[in-house]
C-alpha cells in the first residue's frame, strides 16, 4: 500500500492548492474561535484580526519550524467571566497580558535551563496518555456542538452531522490526488449544503453585515485582584503547549521540543496574548482543531498555515464574509470536529506504541493507568477561581507521580517488577 504523500514544514505547495488547503484550515479552527468571544459579550472581529496577527508573529518567531494556529484560549472562560463580572472586560485584558508576560518569563527560563526535565517529568509513559487526553476530553464537546446532547435530539442536526463525519471519514481514506489533501474542506461545504437543504441556515446575518468594517479596539485596565484571579491559568495553558508541542511533534515526525525549541513556541504563544490583550482581543493557545487537521491530511507546511491566518484577517474587515463562515451550523463544526479531536487522541496512543513502551514494568503500568483515569473521571481540584480537570490535572499528576518514581529508582526503592525503567533512567 502506497503511503499518503508528506508535505513537510517548511515545503511551499502552489497556489491553486494553497487556496483550499489554507481555508480548509480556517474552517477548522472557525468554530471554536468564535465562540469565546461571544461567551464574553464582544464582537469576533477583533478575534479573528488577532488570531491571524497572533498565529504570523508565532510562524516568525519560531523561524517557521513549528507549523501550529493560535485561536482563541477557553482556558480563561472561568476566571475572566468573573473580572469581567466585577470589574468590567478592559480589566480582565489587563489579566490576559500579565499571563502572557509569565509566559514569556519562563520561556526565558526554559531557554536558560533547557528541556532535559521533560523527559524526567513527563516520560513516555505518562505523555502518550496526557496527549491523547487532549482530544479524548474534548469528545464531549464535539457531540454537545453538534446538538447530540440535547434533551431532544432535532433529527435535522443529526442528519448534518452524520453526512458531514461520513464525508471527512470516506473522504481520506478514499478520495486521491488532491482530494486526498482537502477532505475536511469538501466535508464542511458538502455539510453546509446539506444544512441549507434542512432549513438550519440563516442568511440573515450575511445580508445585513455592512461590507466594511473595522474591529472593535479596547484598551486594557490593570487592576491587581483582577490579574490575581487570572494569573494562576498560566499552569493550565504551560501543560496544555507543552502536550500540543509533544502531539504535534509526533505528527510531524521532528522534536519540535528541541528545534525551533520549547522556548520559543512558548514564547511565540504567549506573547501573542499580550498583545491581544492590549488591542482588545482575547488569549491565544496553538489550536488542536488544526493539529487534527495536520495529522488527517498530512500536509504540515507553515505557508499553509501562514495562508488561513491572512484569511482570517481579511474576515475581520470584510462584514459579508465573516458573517458568512458564522452560518456554518454547529452540525456541521461538530461533525468535523468529532474526527479530528479523535485524531488527537490516537496521536497519544501513537507515543506509546513509537516509544515501546514496556507494560511489564510496573511504573510504566501504573502511570498509564492513573493518569488516564484522573483525565476522564471528570475529578476537579478549584483553586479560588481555577478549576484543574480533565488533561491539565491529568498532566500535574503525571508530573508528580513520574517525579516521584524517578527519584524512587534514584534511591533504589523499587520493586523487581519496577526497577530500571528505560524511559526514566
Amino acid at each position: 500500500m502506497m503511503a499518503k504523500k508528506i508535505i513537510q514544514v517548511e515545503e511551499k505547495v502552489p497556489f491553486k492548492m494553497l487556496i483550499p488547503l489554507s481555508i480548509q484550515h480556517l474552517f477548522a479552527m472557525f468554530g471554536a474561535t468564535v465562540l469565546v468571544p461571544f461567551l464574553f459579550g464582544i464582537n469576533p472581529a477583533i478575534v479573528l484580526l488577532m488570531n491571524g496577527i497572533g498565529t504570523l508573529l508565532f510562524i516568525f518567531i519560531t523561524k517557521g519550524k513549528a507549523p501550529a494556529y493560535l485561536g482563541s484560549s477557553f482556558a480563561f472562560l472561568a476566571p475572566a467571566n468573573v473580572v469581567i463580572a466585577q470589574f468590567g472586560y478592559p480589566y480582565a485584558l489587563g489579566g490576559f497580558i500579565a499571563v502572557g508576560f509569565v509566559g514569556c518569563v519562563l520561556s526565558f527560563v526554559i531557554k536558560k535551563f533547557g528541556v532535559k526535565w521533560i523527559d524526567i517529568v513527563l516520560p513516555p509513559a505518562a505523555m502518550g496518555p496526557v496527549v491523547a487526553l487532549i482530544g479524548l476530553e474534548l469528545s464531549s464537546s464535539a457531540a454537545s456542538t453538534a446538538g447530540l446532547l440535547d434533551e431532544v435530539v432535532n433529527m435535522n442536526n443529526v442528519i448534518v452531522f452524520l453526512v458531514t463525519l461520513l464525508v471527512a471519514v470516506i473522504g481520506s481514506v478514499c478520495f486521491k490526488k488532491f482530494f486526498s489533501v482537502i477532505p475536511i474542506l469538501i466535508a464542511v461545504v458538502v455539510g453546509y449544503l446539506t444544512a441549507v437543504c434542512v432549513g438550519i441556515v440563516d442568511f440573515s446575518p450575511v445580508m445585513e453585515a455592512p461590507l466594511f468594517a473595522m474591529p472593535d479596539f479596547t484598551m486594557p485596565q490593570f487592576n491587581l485582584d483582577a490579574i490575581l484571579m487570572i494569573l494562576p491559568v498560566v499552569l493550565v495553558i504551560i501543560s496544555e503547549h507543552v502536550g500540543h508541542q509533544v502531539v504535534t511533534s509526533q505528527i510531524v515526525g521532528r522534536d519540535l521540543i528541541k528545534d525551533p525549541g520549547l522556548d520559543k513556541t512558548l514564547f511565540g504563544d504567549n506573547f501573542s496574548t499580550m498583545i491581544s490583550g492590549f488591542l482588545g482581543s482575547v488569549p491565544t493557545t496553538t489550536y488542536g482543531e488544526n493539529i487534527g487537521v495536520m495529522a488527517l491530511t498530512g500536509v504540515y507546511s507553515v505557508q499553509v498555515i501562514a495562508g488561513a491566518a491572512i484569511m482570517s484577517i481579511i474576515c475581520s474587515f470584510i462584514g459579508p464574509l465573516a458573517a458568512l463562515i458564522q452560518t456554518i451550523p454547529n452540525p456541521v463544526i461538530g461533525g468535523i470536529s468529532f474526527l479530528l479531536y479523535g485524531m488527537i487522541g490516537v496521536s497519544g496512543l501513537r507515543i506509546l506504541v513509537d516509544e515501546h513502551v514496556d507494560y511489564a514494568n510496573s511504573v510504566n503500568m501504573m502511570l498509564t493507568s492513573v493518569v488516564f483515569v484522573v483525565g476522564l473521571s471528570g475529578v476537579t481540584i478549584q483553586f479560588g477561581n481555577i478549576a484543574l480537570t480533565g488533561m491539565v490535572l491529568a498532566a500535574l499528576v503525571a508530573m508528580i507521580m513520574s517525579l516521584a518514581f524517578y527519584l524512587f529508582a534514584k534511591f533504589k526503592w523499587l520493586n523487581e517488577a519496577s526497577e530500571e525503567p528505560k524511559d526514566m533512567l
